[in-house]
C-alpha cells in the first residue's frame, strides 16, 4: 500500500507544499522523504470520498510536521540508507527556513496594516487646516524650493560662537553679590563712626574704607566695562543678523518682485497712506485745518542738520546741499518704505533714480534743486508748495516725513523781507496739527541758548506728547563743550522748557558732503562705542545713534496714525454729506463732472466740430472761395487791368495790354492772394461751425474754451505754402487761354461781365450822388440842402456833362486847355473852382460814361459768338472785353477747385492735428483749464471728487491697518 499511488495524489502535495510557502515551486517526486512519499501513496486512493485527496495529505503532513524528531536508526542497506537520511535531513532544514520566512513576513504585513490604521485615526482627530491655506502665500512654498537651505545653515552663526558671545553669567552673578552686600554695607554703616575720625582707630578705620573705596570703585569700573564690552558685543551680533536679515529679505523681495505668483500685487500700507496724502495736497495747497493725519514734521535751525539726519533715516544723500546758505526752499513730503531696491522716484514722475549709484543720486538732487527754485515765485525765496519723493529700500523704516525749510533768525541780502515771517508761518502750520509728529532738531555744536525752533515747538507742542527732540553733532559738541554734563542736561530735557516724548542723540558725519551713509554710520558707531557720554551713563544706548532715533519715530508715526485715522475718515464722511446735499439742490439734473471730465467732454466737442469741416461739399467750398476771391482781386481787374486797356480804342493795344498786365498780376500778387482768400475762408468756416454748435442745446460752460482752442489753433496753423508755385503756374496757363469752346461759356462769361460792370457803375454813381448832394425831388420831399462844395460840385458836373455831349468819344483825361475852358465857363456863372476840383469830378464822370458805353457793348456782344468763332473782323463785335472776363472767370474756377483741394486734403487735416495739439496742451496745463472751465458748478463737483477719493483712500488704509493688526 506504501508502493502504490496515483500521480494525482503527488501532484496535490507538491502544490501543498509550494502554496503553504507562498511561491509557486514543483518538488519532483523523487526528491521527497520516502516518509512524505508514502503518505502520497497512502491517501492517493482517497479512501474518503467526501474529502479531497490534497486536504487530506495536507492535514496528516502538518501533523506530521509538529511531531518531535527522532533519530533514525541506521538501515542495512548502508550507502543507499545514508543517501535517504542526508536528503531528509535537508528537507527538514528547508521547512523550518521557510516556515521562519512565512512569520516575518505575516509580522511585516500585519504591522504596516495596524501602523496605517492608527495613522488614519489619528489624521481624523486632527482640524481641517485647508481653510487657512490663504495665511500663507504660494510664493512662499515656491521660494522654499527655490532657497539653497544649505547656504542658509551655512551663513547662520555655529553654537560655539554664539557661545563665545554671550556674558560670562558667573562672573555677572559675582559682581551682583558684591554690588547688593557694598550697598547693603553702606545702608548700615553707623552714622557717628563716619563723623569720628580724631582717634588712631578711626584714622586707621578711615585708610581702611578708603582702600575699600578705591578697590570698590576699581570693581565697579571694571563691572562697566564689562557690561560695555557686553552689551558691543551683542550689538555686533544683532548688526550682523540684521545684515543677513536684510539680504534674506532683499531676496525675497526680489523673488517677489519678478512675479514667482501672480496674484494681483497690493499696495503697503505706507503706500496707501501716502496716496491719501499727496491727495489732501492737491485738495488744499494752503494745509486746511480740517486735514489733521498724522506726519513726521522736521523742523530745526538753519544749517542745524535736519538734511543730514533725514538722509541717515533714508540711508541715501537725496538732497541738495549748501555751505551755510538755504537749501530747502520748500517742504519736501518723503515717503519711507521697505522695497527690494534702494530707489527714489517723484510723484509725478515714472523716473527711477538708483540711490546706490552716484550718477542718479547727483541728479536727484539736481531735480529737488530745480523743482524748488520752480517753485518759488518770483520775488520770494521761499515756497509752501510741497514737493512730493517717494524713497524705498531695504530694512528702510516705513513713515511720511516732511522736512521744512530752516527757521531763521537774520535775513540775509537778497532774501524778500517776509521770508523769516513766512518761515515761520509754514512751521506753526504744519505744527499745529494735534496729530503731527515733531521731529525737533538741534544742533549741539553751538550754545543751547542760541536756538530758536525749541521755543517755537513749546508753543505748538507745551506738553511735548508728540514732540521727539534730536541733538545732532554730538561729536563736536563732546569736543567743545567744557562740561559734558550739559549735553546730559540736554538730552533728560533738563537745559531747554520744552517737553519731549523722547530725546535722542546722534552723529551725522565729519562734515564732508562727499561721505557716504556708510561711512558716517561707521563714524557714528565708533563715536559712541567710545564715547565718554555712553561709558560714563550720561546717554543711555537707546538714545543714541539714527537707527534708534528712525525706530522710534516709526512706532510713534505708526501708533499715533493707529489712533487718528479713523477720526479723520468721519470727518471726511461729514464733508462729502454737506457737499453732496449742496448739489442735489442746485443741480438736480446734471451729472456730478470735475474740471477734468468736463474738458474731456469739451474736447469731444471740439473735435466733432472740427470733423464736420472734412463733411462740407466741394461744391460749396467752390462757391464760397470763387465768391471770396473775386471779391478780393475784382478792384485790381477792373482799375488796373480792363480800363486801361479798353481806353485804347485799340483791339490789338488792348490784348497785349492785357497779357502783360495778367502776367504781371499773376507773378506777383495773385498766388498770394488766394492762399491768403483760402486761408481766411477755413477759418470762418471753422468759427461757424462753432457757432452753429453753440446753438444746439450744448453747455455755456464750454463757451470760453472753445475761443481760446480756436483761436490757438488758428494762431498755430500755418499754410502749407509748397503749393504756391503750382498754383501760380495753374492760373498763368488759366490766363493764357482765349479760347471759348462754345456758347454757354460766351454767355456766362457775358453774364459775368455784365454783373461786374453794373456793380461798378452803380458805385461810381453813388459816387456822384455824393459829391453833388440831394436832386430836387430829395430837396423838395426830404427837406435837404446843398452844402456850398455840393453846389460847385454840381456847377461842375453839368459842365462837363455838356462837354460829353458834345464829344462821346472823348478820352480818359481832359486837356489843359479844356480845364481853362470849363474853369471860365464856370466862373462866368459866378462860380470859383480849383482845376484839381475839375479834374477829380471829370473823372467819376467819364467812369460812368464809359461803364455805360461797355454795357451796351456786352448787350451787342450776345450775339458775337458766331463772329468770334469764325475769326470775322468786325469793329462793332470786336468782343475782346468778352474773352477778358472769360479768361477772369475761368480762372476763378479753376484756382478755387485747386484750393479745395488743398483745404480738403491738407489744410483741414492740419488745422484737425493744431486743435487736438492745443486741447492736450491745454489739459496738461492745469491754471489753463481752472482759467478756462469755471463756475461754481465746477468747483463744488471738484470738491466732490477729492472728498469722495479722500474717503475711500482713508477707508482702504484703516481696512489694511486692521488686517496688518
Amino acid at each position: 500500500m506504501w508502493r502504490v499511488g496515483s500521480k494525482a495524489a503527488c501532484e496535490a502535495c507538491r502544490n501543498l507544499v509550494s502554496t503553504n510557502m507562498g511561491v509557486r515551486f514543483r518538488i519532483p517526486l523523487q526528491k521527497l522523504h520516502p516518509l512524505s512519499r508514502a503518505i502520497h501513496h497512502r491517501y492517493s486512493g482517497n479512501s474518503n470520498p467526501h474529502r479531497p485527496p490534497h486536504r487530506t495529505a495536507a492535514r496528516y503532513f502538518t501533523s506530521m510536521s509538529r511531531l518531535p524528531m527522532r533519530p533514525l536508526k541506521p538501515s542495512r542497506s548502508g550507502g543507499h540508507n545514508y543517501q535517504q537520511q542526508r536528503n531528509f535531513w535537508v528537507a527538514r532544514l528547508a521547512a523550518r527556513l521557510l516556515k521562519l520566512r512565512y512569520i516575518l513576513l505575516g509580522t511585516a504585513v500585519g504591522g504596516g496594516y495596524t501602523a496605517k490604521k492608527t495613522y488614519e485615526e489619528w489624521r481624523d482627530m486632527l482640524p481641517d487646516f485647508s481653510e487657512y491655506n490663504w495665511v500663507i502665500p504660494d510664493f512662499v512654498w515656491e521660494l522654499s524650493e527655490q532657497i539653497d537651505l544649505d547656504k542658509l545653515a551655512k551663513a547662520l552663526p555655529e553654537m560655539e560662537e554664539i557661545a563665545k558671545l554671550l556674558p560670562d553669567f558667573e562672573k555677572i552673578g559675582e559682581n551682583f553679590t558684591f554690588l547688593k552686600s557694598l550697598l547693603s554695607s553702606k545702608t548700615s554703616v553707623d552714622p557717628a563712626l563716619k563723623a569720628t575720625d580724631s582717634t588712631a582707630a578711626g584714622s586707621h578705620d578711615a585708610g581702611d574704607k578708603q582702600y575699600k573705596k578705591s578697590s570698590d570703585k576699581e570693581k565697579v569700573d571694571q563691572l562697566q566695562e564689562e557690561l560695555l564690552r557686553t552689551q558691543l558685543k551683542y550689538q555686533r551680533m544683532l548688526e550682523r543678523l540684521e545684515k543677513e536679515n536684510k539680504e534674506l529679505r532683499k531676496v525675497v523681495l526680489q523673488k517677489d518682485d519678478k512675479g514667482i505668483h501672480q496674484r494681483k500685487v497690493k499696495k503697503s500700507l505706507i503706500d496707501l497712506y501716502s496716496e491719501v496724502l499727496d491727495i489732501l495736497s492737491d485738495y488744499d495747497s494752503n494745509y486746511n485745518t480740517q486735514d489733521h493725519l498724522p506726519r513726521v514734521v522736521v523742523v530745526g535751525d538753519q544749517s542745524a542738520g535736519k538734511t543730514s539726519v533725514l538722509e541717515m533715516i533714508a540711508q541715501a544723500r537725496i538732497f541738495p546741499r549748501g555751505s551755510g546758505e538755504m537749501m530747502t526752499r520748500s517742504p519736501v513730503k518723503v515717503t519711507l518704505s521697505e522695497g527690494p531696491h534702494h530707489v527714489a522716484m517723484f510723484k509725478d514722475s515714472g523716473r527711477e533714480f538708483d540711490l546706490t549709484k552716484e550718477e542718479d543720486l547727483a541728479a536727484l538732487r539736481h531735480e529737488i534743486e530745480l523743482r524748488m527754485r520752480k517753485n518759488v515765485k518770483e520775488g520770494q525765496t521761499v515756497s509752501s508748495e510741497t514737493i512730493s519723493l517717494s524713497v524705498k529700500g531695504p530694512g528702510i523704516q516705513r513713515m511720511v516725513l516732511v522736512d521744512l525749510p530752516g527757521v531763521i533768525s537774520t535775513m540775509t541780502t537778497g532774501m524778500a523781507t517776509d521770508t523769516k515771517e513766512t518761515i515761520f508761518s509754514m512751521s506753526k502750520a504744519y505744527m499745529q496739527n494735534p496729530n503731527a509728529i515733531i521731529l525737533c532738531i538741534q544742533d549741539g555744536s553751538v550754545d543751547a541758548e542760541r536756538s530758536i525752533v525749541t521755543d517755537l515747538v513749546s508753543q505748538m507742542d507745551p506738553q511735548g506728547r508728540r514732540t521727539i527732540f534730536v541733538l545732532t553733532k554730538v561729536d563736536l559738541a563732546e569736543k567743545n563743550l567744557a562740561s559734558p554734563s550739559r549735553i546730559q542736561q540736554i538730552i533728560e530735557g533738563k537745559l531747554f522748557p520744552m517737553k519731549a516724548l523722547g530725546y535722542f542723540a546722534v552723529v551725522t558725519g565729519r562734515g564732508s558732503s562727499s561721505e557716504s551713509i556708510d561711512s558716517i554710520k561707521e563714524y557714528e558707531e565708533d563715536f559712541f562705542q567710545s564715547s565718554r557720554l555712553v561709558r560714563d551713563g550720561m546717554l543711555k544706548a537707546h538714545q543714541v545713534t539714527t537707527k534708534n532715533l528712525s525706530l522710534a519715530v516709526s512706532d510713534c508715526f505708526w501708533k499715533m496714525v493707529s489712533e487718528s485715522v479713523e477720526q479723520q475718515a468721519d470727518v471726511f464722511k461729514a464733508s462729502r454729506f454737506n457737499l453732496e446735499t449742496e448739489w442735489k439742490n442746485n443741480y438736480p439734473r446734471l451729472r456730478e463732472l470735475d474740471r477734468n471730465e468736463l474738458f474731456e467732454k469739451a474736447k469731444n466737442e471740439i473735435l466733432d466740430e472740427v470733423i464736420s469741416l472734412s463733411q462740407v461739399t466741394p461744391q460749396h467750398w467752390e462757391a464760397i472761395l470763387q465768391k471770396k476771391l473775386w471779391e478780393r482781386v475784382s478792384t485790381h481787374v477792373i482799375e488796373n487791368i480792363y480800363l486801361p486797356a479798353a481806353q485804347t480804342m485799340d483791339s490789338g493795344t488792348f490784348n497785349t495790354t492785357v497779357d502783360i498786365k495778367l502776367k504781371q498780376w499773376t507773378d506777383k500778387q495773385l498766388p498770394h492772394k488766394a492762399l491768403e482768400v483760402a486761408w481766411e475762408t477755413l477759418q470762418e468756416e471753422f468759427a461757424r461751425f462753432i457757432a452753429e454748435y453753440k446753438g444746439k442745446d450744448q453747455d455755456d460752460i464750454f463757451d470760453k474754451l472753445k475761443e481760446a482752442v480756436k483761436d490757438e489753433s488758428i494762431k498755430r496753423h500755418k499754410w502749407n505754402e509748397r503749393a504756391l508755385d503750382s498754383l501760380r503756374v495753374i492760373q498763368h496757363n488759366a490766363l493764357e487761354d482765349r479760347s471759348i469752346t462754345d456758347k454757354p461759356q460766351w454767355d456766362a462769361a457775358i453774364q459775368f461781365m455784365e454783373e461786374t460792370l453794373q456793380s461798378r457803375l452803380k458805385d461810381t454813381e453813388s459816387v456822384i450822388r455824393d459829391m453833388v448832394g440831394p436832386d430836387w425831388k430829395e430837396r423838395w420831399l426830404n427837406w435837404k440842402n446843398r452844402t456850398p462844395d455840393q453846389h460847385i460840385r454840381n456847377e461842375t458836373k453839368n459842365e462837363l456833362d455838356r462837354l460829353l455831349k458834345l464829344h462821346d468819344d472823348h478820352t480818359a483825361y481832359l486837356a489843359n486847355d479844356e480845364v481853362t475852358t470849363v474853369r471860365k465857363n464856370l466862373e462866368g456863372r459866378g462860380v470859383e473852382v480849383d482845376p484839381a476840383l475839375i479834374k477829380d469830378t471829370w473823372h467819376q464822370l467819364y467812369r460812368r460814361h464809359f461803364l455805360q458805353k461797355a454795357l451796351s457793348h456786352c448787350n451787342l456782344c450776345k450775339r458775337g459768338f458766331y463772329y468770334y468763332q469764325r475769326h470775322f473782323v468786325d469793329s462793332e463785335l470786336e468782343c475782346n472785353d468778352v474773352v477778358l472776363f472769360w479768361r477772369i472767370q475761368r480762372m476763378l474756377v479753376i484756382t478755387a477747385n485747386t484750393l479745395r483741394q488743398q483745404l480738403t486734403n491738407t489744410e483741414v487735416r492740419r488745422l484737425e492735428k493744431n486743435v487736438k495739439e492745443v486741447l492736450d496742451d491745454f489739459g496738461e496745463d492745469v491754471e489753463k483749464k481752472t482759467q478756462l472751465i469755471t463756475g461754481r458748478r465746477v468747483q463744488l463737483a471738484e470738491d466732490l471728487k477729492k472728498v469722495r477719493e479722500i474717503q475711500e483712500k482713508l477707508e482702504a488704509f484703516i481696512e489694511a491697518l486692521h488686517k496688518d493688526k
